[in-house]
Formats: structure tokens, C-alpha cells, sequence
């Protein structure tokens, strides 16, 4: 078996890395030759994965990458991982999505399945995926060729994390358009959920991410209460999940990052209004979160007052751009937010993180662009007015930042074990 994967990044470079582990000829397609370049030579572009796994892949004749995509009338099945992000007022973008389905529909073959995985609303597939393949080619879905989606769950930078152990939800156009989506991910993945159909594997997908982006908003929330009460939310926290049934822990945080729980809920907004619903809990908890970097900048600035010192001319660290840690993603990261908020009020921003050296260009910060990570040494650190705990990567040495950095803002309570002089650390 030969398949396509289109788009070759966060989500779908380890999806084809698994189906070649597995036996099945992978082609990777993306319009970035600079990837396709990579890849061909054996070279990785995303920290975790291991360049040594992508050579012998290539070697062996498993994997390869192109951004032909005539390609596509070798494969027996096409799968999606491209962007889904937000418009500027928050509708969704599904532009990437519709753009690869016109570049598929002009190659598309009778027999081949087509599965889209990247994360949307409820009807996406088999309504505006499914028009763009059968007007591009001539096709009928369920008849000549066959649909699904299954979206993907991806968890960068997490060791226990394997592609082949997460179970995998998929929903077809028809019932002949599942069975068809099985056999393709049987060779891949050890546990499939089928479900009913498209609409309900997307469905799925949004459920996932708005129960984290809900619960992250009230630990969010429940934070600055009982901050009003005296109380550590995180103490708080660690002692309630000691129950053995009944809780789940979520932390607090500078704001939301990645791909997926600071965009899903919006997708589900959406849609929900074009069907006359509402989702007034879910976007409540997205202004909750959207609220957070501003508490956050607020907290510096008061910290720094409390040396004597003004938000406007201070020179502020962010200590970790990407979206979370021990990974090289900077998607969404609410790291760009805080650099933004805190420029605005006259700060002068510098970041470190170890994972990411250099910005590259952003459709929403494309001003950070090319600024780069400083150096983690005494004198450069030492000479920051205070540093932002935004993102806790594992590899940053903590107590030389506590002996180097005169204030130190926490948002990740990574300093909270660590034995600091009174009032050099502030908890945000």
C-alpha cells in the first residue's frame, strides 16, 4: 500500500512516519520545498523527532517527500493534516483546507479515500471538502471515491505519546467509506473508534479540546479568587488531585497556546450559530482565558513596583516562547501576547527559550520576526529588570535564574520549591 499524507508538520510528520514504520509507502506532500528538502536528505525540522528515524525511512524506500501533487494518482489514500486557524474575527479559516482539495480533486482517482484530519466543525468533510472533490473532479463521494475524517491527536514533546497506541476516531461519508478508513488505519494504529459519521468524529475532536480550554479557564479563574482568599490555587490543586475518582487536574496559565484549545472552541461558536444555538458557557471560558495575559502584565508591573521600578522602560525577559514545554512549537503561543502587552507599555522585550533560536516570520506576530533568543549567561540575564516565567521548559537551570535574576514573575509555578529571598519571586 502507498498513501499521501499532505501537509508535513507538528501533526503530519509523525503520521507518516508511523504508517512507513508499519510497511506502507509513505509520500509526504507540502507546498514548503525547504521541508520537502529536509526530509529527502534525511534532515528533521521538529525538535522531538529524531533525524536518524527519518534517513532510514528514506533509505529503506518507505518515505519520501515532494510538493508534486500529481503524486496523488499513485496513492491509494490521500490523508489531510493542514492548518485550520482563525480569521481576524474569529471565523474559521478553512482555506487551507478547501485549497488542498482543489489541488487533490484535479488528480483524484475512482477507488482512492480521502481523509481530512485536520480540526473543524461538524459538517466541514461531507459538506464543503466533499463539493471542492466532486467539482474538481468529476467525482461522486460514497460512489467513485471514498470520504472520511479522523482527526488527529497529536501530543508534541511528550515522551509517552505514541502515534501507533492512541486510539483513533473515524467517520465516514457512507458505511463502505469507514470500512474503507479502517483498512488503511489498521495498518497503522492499534485501536480504531469508529463512530457514526463524519459530522460525529468532528464533533469528537472539538469536544476533546473545548473540555480542556472549559476546565483551564476555571482554574484560571479560581486562581485569581483564591489569590483574593490567601490561598495557593496550585496547593489547591495538588491536594485535590489526590482523589481517586470524580477529578481531573488543569493548571493555570499566561493565556492558551497551540493549534488546537485557543481555536476549536470558535470553530464550535460558529457553527453552533449558523444551526441557531448557543454556546455561552464555551465562550465564557475563551474570555476568561483571553483575559489572562493582561492579569499577567498587570502582575509584572506590580512587581516591579514594588522595587521602585516602572513597567515603561524596564527591561523584561520572556523566558520560553514556545506553547508549552520541552517542545520547538511557538503556534499560538500566549509568549507573543505577553512580548506585545508588555511593549505596548513601554518595556523593553527580550526572550530566551533553548528550543526556539530564532522567530520565523508569523501571519499574527510577523513583527517578532528574525528577533532571536539571548544568550543564558550572568551578565545578560542578570541585566533584565525582570524575568517572565511564560513557558517552564525542563533544560533551563532554574537556580542559576534565581541567582542571576534580581525579580522573577511565575505563571508556571516552577520557582515554587525553590528557596528565594521574600518578594524576588512573584506568583502570576
Amino acid at each position: 500500500m502507498t498513501i499521501a499524507i499532505i501537509g508535513i508538520g507538528y501533526v503530519g510528520l509523525p503520521l507518516c512516519l508511523q504508517f512507513a514504520r508499519s510497511g506502507v509507502r509513505v509520500l509526504g506532500l507540502d507546498i514548503d520545498a525547504k521541508k520537502v528538502s529536509a526530509l529527502n536528505t534525511g534532515r528533521s525540522y521538529i525538535k522531538h523527532i529524531s533525524a536518524g528515524e527519518i534517513k532510514k525511512l528514506v533509505c529503506d524506500g518507505k518515505f519520501s517527500a515532494s510538493t508534486d501533487f500529481a503524486e496523488i494518482k499513485k496513492v491509494a489514500a490521500i490523508l489531510i493534516c493542514v492548518p485550520t486557524p482563525l480569521k481576524k474575527n474569529r471565523a474559521p479559516d478553512l482555506s487551507f483546507v478547501l485549497n488542498t482539495g482543489k489541488s487533490i480533486a484535479r488528480h483524484l482517482q475512482r477507488g482512492q479515500l480521502v481523509v481530512l484530519e485536520s480540526t473543524t466543525y461538524p459538517g466541514t468533510t461531507e459538506n464543503e471538502l466533499r463539493a471542492v472533490l466532486e467539482r474538481g473532479s468529476g467525482l461522486k463521494a460514497g460512489k467513485d471515491f471514498h470520504l472520511a475524517f479522523s482527526p488527529e491527536r497529536e501530543d508534541p514533546g511528550n515522551p509517552k505519546s505514541k502515534v501507533a497506541e492512541i486510539p483513533k476516531v473515524i467517520g465516514g461519508y457512507t458505511p463502505a467509506c469507514l470500512e474503507a478508513a479502517k483498512k488503511v488505519y489498521a495498518r497503522a494504529i492499534r485501536t480504531l473508534v469508529p463512530v457514526a459519521n463524519c459530522r460525529t468524529a468532528e464533533a469528537a475532536k472539538l469536544l476533546e479540546n473545548v473540555f480542556r480550554g472549559v476546565n483551564i479557564a476555571l482554574v484560571n479563574e479560581l486562581k485569581g479568587v483564591y489569590a483574593a482568599m490567601d490561598i495557593d490555587v496550585w496547593e489547591v490543586i495538588a491536594a485535590a488531585k489526590t482523589k481517586p475518582f470524580g477529578f481531573m487536574p488543569f493548571y493555570p496559565g499566561p493565556g492558551l497556546g497551540g493549534h488546537c484549545i485557543p481555536i476549536d472552541p470558535f470553530y464550535l461558536a460558529w457553527r453552533a450559530k449558523q444551526v441557531g444555538q448557543e454556546t455561552r458557557f464555551v465562550e465564557l471560558a475563551g474570555e476568561i482565558n483571553r483575559a489572562m495575559p493582561e492579569k499577567v502584565v498587570a502582575r509584572v508591573a506590580k512587581a516591579l513596583a514594588s522595587q521602585k521600578k516602572s513597567l515603561r522602560g524596564a527591561q523584561v525577559l520572556v523566558l520560553g516562547l514556545a506553547y508549552k514545554a520541552n517542545v520547538d512549537d511557538d503556534r499560538e503561543s500566549p509568549s507573543y501576547v505577553l512580548m506585545n502587552l508588555l511593549k505596548a507599555r513601554g518595556a523593553k522585550v527580550s526572550y530566551h527559550d533553548p528550543h526556539v533560536s530564532v522567530i520565523k516570520p508569523t501571519r499574527e506576530h510577523p513583527q517578532w520576526a528574525g528577533t532571536k533568543s539571548v544568550k543564558w549567561n550572568r551578565k545578560i540575564i542578570s541585566a533584565f529588570d525582570a524575568v517572565l516565567i511564560s513557558t517552564a521548559h525542563d533544560s533551563v537551570n532554574y537556580q542559576q535564574l534565581v541567582d542571576w535574576s534580581p525579580l522573577i514573575v511565575d505563571t508556571r509555578n516552577v520557582m515554587a520549591k525553590s528557596k528565594v529571598a521574600a518578594g524576588k519571586v512573584w506568583p502570576a
